[in-house]
């Protein structure tokens, strides 16, 4: 692993004595201990303090948020977040902790309870806050294809098998053929997009809001029939054998899920196909977790079983739900171990405000997220409701 040790972390190179507790203190330790986690402890999962003050700012100012900027800042560390967060996350800690953020989330509540955060006029933000850092980063914690979401690991041993299997699925799902128009809503760097093109015999549209991603896409694409544009989905005109959107709806927002629904169901053939790729979650949120809003995914959402049933409902017709959540932790943990080998090559250009610990900390406990099956990964195949076609599912 790189040498990412803080000035504040080579200041104190041991835990300082948890003899005597602050209030603070002792809550977190009786709250840790009910996942089996040990303040100061010597387990791979155990969290090591260095800065004891920041339990006290945690529950004053918002906890979960507090807590990741702290260890950002190397105010305490652990061998395995992936690990800590899993136990964290399945003891439903993380609940009782928002309690000691209340105005920071009741903020965070309304913000999304009122602002549609993902309308048109805020839609390019996210591209430009997380998609343009830049591609070097990418092309070296991705596949060779750059795709960033969930790869499918039932027949696949490493990283680029997996997510070969995934995108062949993604097109015998799609039952696409030769000659077949093809959307792609959220291409990203181009790699479903070529890859129907080339193994397939597709006509691609592929859409981003990154400009950084509309450049490398149609470089990744050259030569085949696939056009990339810079364009928000909502704008989008004519007429489609099929649709896909990988891992673009949890930025869609559920203020604009029905005319997500919408504009898909306008824009796809009678006897058209409907794939989506998606992150999702059983229970419905209000807001979004804080430190991924501000620092990762701005305006993000985590899309809810519920409400995506009842805003495609009278739209499109449900064909195939299917769930493999647990191998986003897989593909999670593949992305971190190839960021962490690249980051010695990366971290003259990236390493600006503890970039490397906010992009550990995301990594590893978003990987936690789906270990803990609190996070599910979901595609689901549509149809349109007039449609006469007989649909079978595949895995």
């Amino acid at each position: 692993m790189a040498n990412t040790t803080s000035a504040s972390e080579a200041a104190a190179q041991t835990p300082p004595s948890t003899e005597k507790h602050t209030a603070a203190e002792q809550f977190f330790i009786e709250l840790a201990a009910e996942a089996d986690i040990r303040i100061n402890g010597d387990r791979p999962w155990d969290i090591r303090v260095y800065d004891p003050s920041f339990l006290s700012r945690a529950l004053s100012s918002g906890a979960p948020l507090a807590f990741a900027e702290a260890y950002m800042q190397g105010h305490w560390d652990c061998d395995r977040i992936d690990e800590m967060m899993t136990r964290v996350l399945h003891a439903h800690l993380e609940r009782r902790l928002k309690k000691f953020g209340t105005l920071q989330l009741l903020k965070a509540y309304l913000s999304a309870a009122v602002i549609n955060k993902q309308d048109p006029n805020r839609a390019f933000k996210v591209g430009e806050v997380h998609y343009d850092i830049g591609n070097d980063l990418y092309r070296r914690m991705l596949d060779s294809r750059m795709i960033y979401s969930c790869a499918f690991w039932a027949d696949a041993d490493n990283l680029e098998e997996a997510q070969y299997q995934k995108l062949d699925m993604i097109c015998r799902k799609l039952e696409l053929k030769p000659g077949m128009t093809l959307l792609d809503i959220g291409c990203g760097w181009g790699g479903l997009a070529e890859f129907a093109a080339r193994h397939y015999g597709a006509k691609v549209t592929g859409i981003t809001i990154s400009k950084e991603q509309q450049r490398l896409a149609q470089e990744h694409c050259a030569g085949l029939p696939v056009e990339i544009r810079l364009v928000d989905y909502r704008a989008l005109e004519g007429q489609f054998d099929r649709i896909v959107s990988v891992g673009m709806f949890e930025h869609v927002g559920h203020k604009n899920y029905r005319t997500y629904f919408d504009t898909v169901s306008r824009l796809l053939a009678d006897d058209g196909l409907f794939l989506l790729h998606t992150i999702g979650t059983d229970r419905q949120q209000n807001g979004v977790d804080p430190f991924i809003e501000k620092y990762i995914f701005p305006n993000g959402e985590i899309p809810c079983r519920k409400l995506i049933n009842d805003t495609s409902l009278g739209l499109l017709r449900l064909e195939d739900w299917h769930n493999f959540g647990p191998d986003y932790d897989r593909t999670l943990m593949a992305w971190w171990h190839n960021f962490d080998a690249a980051w010695p090559e990366l971290k003259d250009k990236y390493d600006q405000g503890h970039f490397y610990r906010m992009w550990k900390y995301y990594l590893l406990s978003c990987a936690a997220y789906f270990r803990s099956r609190e996070g599910q990964l979901w595609q689901i195949v549509y149809s349109k409701p007039d449609s006469m076609r007989e649909y079978r599912s595949l895995r």
